[in-house]
């Protein structure tokens, strides 16, 4: 094995037993000390355990102990004493030793000891490592941006990294919202806790307060045994509820009890749940106008809302599409293997002009195709999906002359309203932020018309 032992102990005959049983039976390597500050000196080697005698010449093997977790906390180390005493492996143990043996050392136990000591320490190295991955891989540098609105939405950000204000993030459907939300928790205090997200309008309503808070056994049909709710996995973390402006409103009083009260229940429990929960939501709809159409309330909006972050679509921020088309180019080349050099200048201007009503994630999707797609160095318009290139050639303004022919019926000025929205419903996709802004009308105008003329929409 590659992994490296540390035996100190100031008796020979123990060192070359140990160093026996661990090199030549074990196979692990071993590095031998007969004194506690030789030991200490070496630690930078990173060995994978220490088997430390209590009773050396020159340090007390407890304080090297309080030594060793101070620097190198989740170093496993093994203690071993010929006291033998009840007391001697208690104090061992409470100063954070892995296990304590007893000399004569009972060659069964400790085997297996040593093992399950090195495992673990691999386990808390690797979930370690994917604590540091992903605090890097969710960190603010890593978000793309040389849009002045974004890096104004950052400084609003970096206000709220250590404390526990409750954040509304607000924008379309694909701008990354929950990419700032992630920075915020991996960037803040509680990086090291759990990040929990729950997508609101994803999960049917009847199940999201089971989703959130959890049930007991028995409490409704199918509830075959206790379930653990969102908020409480998150405990000592963040919850991030995307698309809260979907939630019902017998589900918001909850909420904000959780908010102003930090305590829930469990559904079917009378169990009072303390919650240590930052929480931070996400929403692509107009709060304000769902509170004014009573289908948000009023008090939970102005306590989500303490402190609201808004993301602009991308649209609104151009330059950033030259500089994430550079990005994913390079993320994508790397991912799928293939070394496209740059992208044409006609397909850049096309991807430039575009309005991408899907925003970010709309782009990273064309970005991924086009590179699939490309053989040569170059990402050309031939590449581009087709909604793109046939956007823009239908997206100007439309010649009202080629609309009637001489002889056209006359068509009421309501009917043209109605069949206007719903090609514009039909070109978009059922996009409603899309749609309202091509016929130059509000969301609220075109829901209050779309509910006029009796057209059914998926709301996106």
């Amino acid at each position: 094995m590659d992994k490296l032992i540390f035996i100190v102990d100031d008796e020979d005959s123990i060192l070359k037993m140990l160093t026996h049983w661990c090199k030549t039976q074990w196979n692990y390597n071993v590095r031998t000390f007969t004194n506690g500050n030789d030991a200490l000196s070496a630690l930078q080697e990173n060995p994978d355990l220490l088997l430390l005698d209590i009773m050396l010449p020159d340090i007390n093997g407890n304080d090297i102990l309080r030594a060793v977790k101070l620097k190198y906390p989740r170093l496993p180390v093994i203690m071993l004493s010929a006291q033998g005493s009840v007391e001697v492996a208690l104090e061992s143990i409470r100063l954070g030793a892995f296990d304590y043996f007893p000399k004569p050392i009972d060659k069964n136990r400790l085997e297996p000891a040593i093992r399950n000591a090195i495992k673990n320490f691999d386990l808390e190295r690797e979930l370690e490592n994917l604590k540091e991955n992903l605090q890097r891989e969710y960190s603010f540098d890593n978000i793309i941006s040389a849009d002045n609105k974004m890096q104004e939405a950052f400084k609003m950000v970096s206000k709220v990294l250590d404390n526990d204000i409750t954040v509304l993030i607000t924008g379309e459907s694909g701008t990354g919202k929950e990419l700032i939300a992630r920075a915020i928790h991996f960037s803040g205090k509680r990086k090291n806790s759990p990040f929990v997200v729950v997508n609101c309008a994803s999960i049917p309503r009847e199940l999201l307060e089971s989703e959130l808070f959890g049930h007991e056994k028995g409490s409704f049909t199918g509830a075959h045994q206790r379930k653990i709710g969102k908020f409480e996995l998150a405990r000592g973390g963040t919850i991030f509820l995307d698309e809260i402006g979907e939630m019902e409103m017998s589900l918001q009083a909850k909420i904000l009890r959780v908010i102003q009260q930090k305590e829930f229940e469990r559904i079917g429990g009378n169990e009072v749940i303390k919650s240590d929960v930052r929480i931070i939501s996400a929403t692509n709809r107009d709060l304000k106008l769902a509170v004014d159409s009573k289908l948000f309330r009023e008090d939970l909006f102005y306590r989500l809302s303490s402190f609201p972050i808004h993301i602009p679509p991308l649209r609104e921020r151009r330059k950033d599409i030259v500089v994430l088309i550079d990005h994913f180019l390079k993320h994508f080349n790397e991912k799928l293997g293939k070394k496209i050099k740059q992208i044409s200048k006609p397909a850049l201007k096309i991807l430039y002009d575009y309005d991408w009503p899907g925003n970010v994630r709309e782009l990273e999707n064309t970005m991924e195709r086009c590179i699939i797609l490309s053989d040569g160095d170059n990402v050309d318009v031939d590449a581009l999906p087709p909604n793109i290139t046939l956007h823009l050639k239908t997206d100007g303004l439309v010649n009202t002359n080629n609309i009637f022919e001489e002889n056209s019926p006359i068509i009421p000025f309501e009917k043209l309203k109605e069949e206007a929205i719903k090609h514009a419903l039909k070109v978009t996709e059922n996009n409603i932020v899309e749609a309202a802004r091509k016929l130059k009308i509000g969301r609220a105008t075109l829901y209050r018309l779309m509910d006029k003329y009796k057209i059914a929409s998926d709301k996106k």
